[in-house]
């Protein structure tokens, strides 16, 4: 059987099995089609939780991110993982006491103003369809590479088999197709990795292999990784960083409350039926999310490795100068996955020299030696242009694991993707139909109203999904990135003050959700080159990129959660103070035992 046949049978039985549970477990009223009825159980809504948020960025992206970066990759993850225990510890458990199974409804009754939880649909839309970008942009990245379609009927596909498990099974559905899409997405990542790392140290384990020895000899896998990229012109491997240490240290925060403000996530935890499940589950979700945050290191200085040894034969083993003819690969004798995978754009080679042979250097670095080495060789630049998104999916390629195990990375890769877009269409359509409709222009509507309308905007939020998609923004670069820098200084601080100061007023909320939502899209859209003043683009006028101190767009999140809690407070000293009843509810959901749901109605 070829490796086509292999992976349309293994992608074709992970959708039918999506679809099979999606039709099992199809929402019949609002509690499961918002909140799975609340009685899912808190390990099936670990490994759920973990699904959703393992996206396309961390499958796809995040360790090619790393083997990109090296050492300075690592500021992801740090951010998301320690965003991820800052929601489980501060936020998770104090709104699932709180009873509300949306954020906008949160900060609808919290602050106790409709106009409230209507900007808070505001910011969540905005971070949403932000972040949906991303998943999308990875299911088309799949699709074109393993199933041989376009990058646009990839997408469509995707939006199909998301309508069919999203729309009718709601979050019941969802939930229980998110356990499944845990499994094949785990197997997929863990697999691989399990393969190289014999291939390269002799270790089964990659967390233990990354710092072991390379089979046949006594040097360390990272030390060899160091002295070949800096021999090919990078930073060193284990040093490098993103930046200054100034923008390294905002973007780690602006990840951080970016994830622990994500309304997607946070649905989840209404999915049980306790408070203290909540807790549980938010343990299990950490659990299932560290084995592939612990192995991502590992698959990303091997693959950096596996990428360098077949551009470079004999370079990584022999210890052959990279810059002498007979130390890189004929253009003609190119491996088959190379070949396949510049039909989807995502590899380049650019004969520069007219050599024939692919040279692959950091053709921008500031080493004098270097630059004489390739000169000297005859080299006119890098000729290899590698998109870090590749790096996951090609791994077992590169590596010439089984077509099985190529199919499973195919499979994994699109559960990634379509557990986390479907977990952000959930928290928009909730967003939309119980939040706006019932919450603002429709207060009496009826259940089976509620739902349909639940259904159609989940349907709706799917095509703007396909079409974002299909034609991302001209500052669609970093969109995970970007969308986890508005959730953190639109949403997050207004969480955060809404759970522990009971002081805190409408006014001062809704002033500092507009004042970190605004600042931080001005900041980026100005570094994007968006805003045009008589003809000059507005970033030359502010200094130029990253005139905040260096602080780039991406990472300016924690910058505007800061101004969203600066303006949130001197407003809030400037109006009256919340009325008794919402004080005493503050108090009473921070209470942790003996106390019952507290609604404010009293």
């Amino acid at each position: 059987m070829d490796l086509q046949t292999m992976t349309y049978l293994v992608v074709g039985a992970s959708f039918a099995l999506y679809i099979g549970i999606a039709i099992w477990a199809r929402a019949g009223s609002t509690s499961e089609f918002y909140a799975a009825g609340g009685s899912v159980h808190p390990v099936l809504n670990g490994m759920a939780t973990g699904a959703d948020w393992m996206s396309a960025a961390s499958f796809i992206s995040m360790a090619g991110l790393i083997s990109n970066m090296g050492y300075g990759g690592g500021l992801f993850l740090m951010g998301w993982t320690g965003g991820y225990v800052l929601l489980a510890m501060l936020l998770a458990p104090y709104l699932r006491k709180f009873g509300k199974f949306t954020v906008p409804q949160f900060i609808g009754d919290r602050f106790y103003s409709k106009t409230a939880s209507t900007i808070a649909v505001i910011c969540l839309l905005t971070a949403s369809i932000t972040y949906i970008i991303g998943q999308m942009t990875g299911v088309g990245v799949a699709f074109s590479r393993f199933l041989g379609v376009s990058n646009e009927t990839g997408i469509y596909v995707g939006m199909g088999i998301v309508f069919a498990y999203a729309v009718f099974g709601g979050m019941k559905g969802i939930t229980y197709t998110q356990v499944a899409q845990y499994v094949v997405l785990i197997l997929a990542y863990t697999v691989p990795a399990v393969f190289i790392s014999l291939q390269l140290t002799g270790n089964p384990l990659p967390q233990l292999g990354l710092g072991g020895n390379m089979v046949g000899t006594d040097v360390s896998l990272l030390s060899k990784l160091d002295q070949v990229v800096t021999d090919l012109g990078f930073g060193k491997y284990t040093t490098s960083t993103a930046g200054s240490t100034l923008n390294m240290f905002v973007y780690t925060m602006s990840l951080m409350i970016g994830t622990a403000g994500l309304p997607h996530v946070i649905m989840r935890f209404f999915t049980v039926p306790t408070v203290k499940d909540a807790r549980s589950s938010a343990g299990w979700a950490l659990v299932f999310i560290a084995i592939l945050y612990t192995t991502a290191p590992a698959v990303a200085a091997m693959a950096k490795m596996n990428l360098i040894r077949t551009v470079t034969p004999g370079v990584v083993m022999q210890n052959t100068d990279p810059y002498t003819a007979d130390a890189q690969i004929k253009y003609d004798e190119r491996p088959e996955w190379m070949k396949r995978w510049e039909k989807t754009g995502l590899l380049k080679f650019e004969d520069k020299n007219g050599d024939g042979r692919i040279q692959y250097y950091n053709d921008k670095t500031k080493s004098d030696a270097v630059k004489a080495k390739a000169e000297a060789a005859g080299w006119k630049g890098n000729e290899l242009t590698v998109n870090a998104d590749i790096i996951v999916l090609a791994n077992p390629e590169i590596a010439l694991l089984p077509d099985w195990v190529i199919a499973l990375v195919a499979a994994g890769g699109l559960a990634a993707a379509l557990s986390t877009a479907a977990g952000l269409l959930m928290a928009i359509s909730a967003a939309v139909s119980h939040d706006l409709v019932k919450g603002v222009f429709a207060p009496d509507i009826s259940e089976k109203n509620e739902l349909l309308a639940g259904k159609i905007s989940m349907a709706v939020a799917i095509v703007i999904a396909g079409y974002l998609g299909l034609n991302p923004p001209g500052f669609a670069a970093g969109t995970v990135a970007l969308a986890f820098g508005i959730a953190a200084s639109s949403l997050f601080p207004a969480i955060m003050m809404g759970i522990f100061s009971k002081k805190m007023n409408k006014e001062g909320a809704m002033a500092g959700m507009l004042a970190g939502l605004f600042i931080t899209l001005f900041y980026v859209f100005a570094h994007k080159g968006i805003f045009f003043i008589k003809g000059t683009d507005f970033v030359d006028m502010i200094g130029g990129p990253n005139s905040f101190f260096g602080i780039t767009p991406e990472a300016f999140g924690a910058i505007g959660a800061l101004v969203n809690f600066g303006v949130a407070f001197v407003v809030d000293k400037m109006t009256k103070e919340p009325p008794e009843h919402i004080q005493h509810m503050v108090e009473a959901v921070r209470i942790p035992r003996g106390s019952k749901m507290v609604d404010g109605a009293h």
